[in-house]
């Protein structure tokens, strides 16, 4: 990326408010994922970073997270297998014994097709099995280790609301993600663990490069009420409210980090 993203590293200034708490960050090697990791760390949590393969952006992220004087533990692995999901709950578990946070961001986004019908049915299925399988995998491995208080955080986006036809296997993924995480969170409840959306609009990652040409790039965001997209930096607030005690009667919520663009 020519014009890098802002993940905090100048800007974000911790308050101890996730001290000494457990997170899992998937998707925490760039992006959105990266933000928070620094983020949490700053704020006393050790970090666990799941990805893909992209060892070189992970190493990145966990150098941020030591710098920070926190832990942090690298997990590489598909998350559209059922078997690397049981086995990045295990390793976590193994190497700090309990999840106290689980952000669920990671996510796969084809490319922007003409018409929906080029969507084909491969694609389809991958988009789920990271997007929103993963979810299901993760959460019921993590669970027995996470006691109250803790809390789950699952990324959706604008696209749930303002679906776009030329993504339309990810918009629908990201609607799934909604309606889950509002069922989850009446379950939980009982168990004294949240479960809570963050649904952001246009951000500036990684995964926008990928997706889209450079036409389509070149005016990222500008529809949007404020005119840009979001630097990952201005996510990370909204996920460590969610994270904290700060939000304790927070649950089943979806939070909108838009720029403006409306949900409702």
């Amino acid at each position: 990326m020519q014009t890098k993203p802002d993940y905090g590293e100048r800007s974000y200034v911790g308050h101890g408010r996730l001290l000494d708490r457990v997170a899992l960050v998937t998707g925490g090697d760039s992006g959105i994922g990266r933000a928070v990791a620094l983020a949490y760390a700053r704020e006393g949590a050790d970090v666990a970073i799941a990805y893909l393969n992209e060892h070189d952006d992970a190493e990145q992220t966990k150098a941020l997270v030591e710098d920070a004087g926190r832990r942090a533990l690298l997990l590489p692995g598909d998350l559209a297998d059922v078997a690397t999901c049981d086995r990045t709950i295990d390793d976590v578990v193994a190497a700090f014994g309990r999840i106290d946070v689980l952000v669920n961001n990671a996510a796969y986004q084809g490319k922007a097709v003409d018409s929906f019908a080029e969507i084909d049915a491969e694609r389809v299925e991958r988009t789920f099995r990271v997007n929103v399988m993963s979810m299901f995998h993760l959460i019921r491995r993590a669970l027995p280790h996470m006691k109250e208080g803790s809390a789950i955080i699952n990324v959706a986006s604008i696209q749930a609301y303002q679906p776009n036809a030329s993504i339309l296997d990810y918009a629908t993924t990201k609607g799934a993600i909604v309606a889950f995480t509002k069922g989850l969170s009446q379950e939980l409840a009982d168990k004294g663990i949240r479960a809570n959306v963050v649904a952001p609009g246009p951000v500036w990652t990684p995964l926008i490069v990928q997706s889209f040409d450079r036409e389509k790039i070149e005016c990222f965001g500008a529809n949007a009420p404020m005119k840009r997209p979001a630097q990952p930096a201005e996510l990370a607030p909204a996920f460590v409210f969610l994270a904290s005690s700060d939000s304790s009667y927070v649950n089943g919520e979806i939070l909108g980090v838009t720029g403006g663009r409306l949900m409702a």
